[in-house]
């Protein structure tokens, strides 16, 4: 379940290149003094959750420079995961020192690899995020601090949860990252400057993109043998709206948050559609199209686009147009280019900025400034700010699958949790999402689906 090939700077790109791991590790290691593990600077991390962005996240924060980082702990739900992310890391070198007695596996295993740290270290939360909530609660309780995957939440309920951890981490001083990492992407920065000090006027309608083929789908007949529901819905993350979200949360959210950042606000109602179409076997709770306008209190709107279907014209990309002109925010992907143009039309003769190549890798950057802060201790927390984006997303997400105009508001205060007591979940558990008599679970139906299924 790889992004896809227009992604031109991702996580899983990195890990993929082990000898630029390697290579940074280095380089970070050549420009300050090596020290031993044992000594107050070097910072231990914890990986929970094992995928490719687990791992690649781990990279990036290696890559970063002021002091030493260490890999001492990992946990996954599944051996295999984590054995692979372990094999994939080992071009680390010492900098992985992660014995097979600190590779925990099971529900259970965050706590057993987050009691591997010290006060002030670092754990990486990057499993399905339906769990962030759960793993975010023993962090703020063991001091540790925190970089998250995004989405964080994935509904009303587990968003006011986040929230109100996000408020405990703020007073226990802790500093949190959020795997949004357009928010650190220097050409953004220098747009959003801009646009604040009105070159493009006022923003008054935002689009974004986000269409390639069926990631994350699967097409497979119902759950094969040998895996439980409640399993096989967590390793499906993306095709099951409690674990993950559904596609909808895990795509697009980078869209919407940094269209909403060029706003500089967050979005007060959204109406949407959606609809699946030739899906053969799949059984999945997605979308192949969604599309959905949100509106902001000053009456300006967002419209989004998303598409899953091979064999289709493929934009992904975020726009901006204001009372002056037209603004590029991202092209080609989550890729670096920031335009302003005269006017609403893209032309040579119109561009009035342009912020050009060579920004840097806003993946890297993103732990630049979290380890800058942990080592000098300044402010530094992004979880509100994640649990927003995140509850933008959710906003959307509800209208296309319930057809109503949802506010946010209404999201927030949602009494329906999709999936309750996670923190008492136990392999024996039934899946918070069950079958019909024909293996294929239950989807979203606008008009006839309330929002206690959204």
């Amino acid at each position: 379940m790889g992004e896809p090939k227009s992604s031109v700077m991702s996580r899983r790109a990195f890990l993929r290149d082990t000898g630029r791991v390697a290579a940074a590790s280095a380089l970070a290691a050549t420009a300050f003094p090596h020290v031993h593990a044992a000594e107050d600077n070097t910072i231990r991390l914890a990986l929970i959750g094992c995928g490719s962005r687990g791992a690649g996240a781990v990279g990036d924060a290696m890559s970063t420079q002021g002091g030493p980082l260490r890999l001492v702990a990992m946990a996954d739900l599944f051996a295999d995961r984590l054995n692979g992310s372990y094999e994939a890391l080992k071009g680390l070198g010492d900098r992985l020192d992660v014995p097979e007695e600190r590779r925990f596996v099971g529900l259970d295993a965050y706590k057993q690899a987050m009691d591997c740290l010290r006060p002030g270290d670092v754990v990486i939360l990057a499993t399905p995020p339906a769990f962030r909530w759960v793993h975010f609660a023993y962090a703020i309780e063991k001091g540790l601090h925190v970089f998250m995957e995004k989405p964080v939440s994935v509904d009303g309920p587990s968003t006011r949860k986040m929230l109100a951890l996000a408020e405990q981490s703020v007073q226990k001083n802790l500093k949190v990252g959020v795997g949004l990492m357009c928010r650190h992407c220097a050409a953004r920065e220098e747009l959003y400057q801009r646009l604040r000090a009105g070159e493009a006027g006022e923003i008054i309608t935002l689009r974004a993109y986000r269409m390639h083929d069926a990631v994350g789908f699967f097409t497979s007949d119902p759950k094969p043998e040998g895996i439980s529901h409640l399993l096989y819905q967590i390793q499906r993350f993306h095709s099951f709206l409690w674990s993950g979200g559904g596609a909808f949360s895990d795509f697009y959210i980078h869209n919407i948050d940094e269209c909403c950042w060029m706003k500089d606000a967050w979005p007060v109602e959204a109406q949407g559609l959606g609809a699946r179409h030739y899906r053969g076997n799949s059984v999945d709770q997605n979308f192949d199209v969604y599309s959905v306008e949100y509106t902001f209190a000053d009456g300006a709107k967002l419209f989004l686009d998303g598409r899953c279907m091979p064999g289709c014209h493929n934009p992904f990309a975020s726009y901006a147009h204001g009372t002056k002109g037209l603004v590029t925010i991202s092209e080609g992907g989550h890729g670096a280019v920031c335009r302003i143009y005269r006017g609403q039309t893209r032309s040579r003769e119109n561009l009035a900025w342009d912020y050009g190549r060579g920004a840097p890798n806003p993946y890297q950057r993103e732990w630049q400034h979290l380890v800058d802060a942990i080592r000098q201790n300044q402010p530094y927390n992004e979880a509100k700010r994640g649990a927003e984006a995140s509850l933008a997303t959710v906003m959307g997400r509800m209208a296309c699958h319930t057809g109503q105009v949802v506010t946010w508001d209404q999201v927030l205060n949602h009494d329906h949790e999709l999936a309750p007591d996670l923190d008492k979940l136990t392999l024996d558990s039934p899946a918070p999402l069950q079958p019909d008599a024909d293996g294929r679970y239950p989807i979203p139906m606008p008009g006839r689906t309330g929002t206690r299924e959204y």
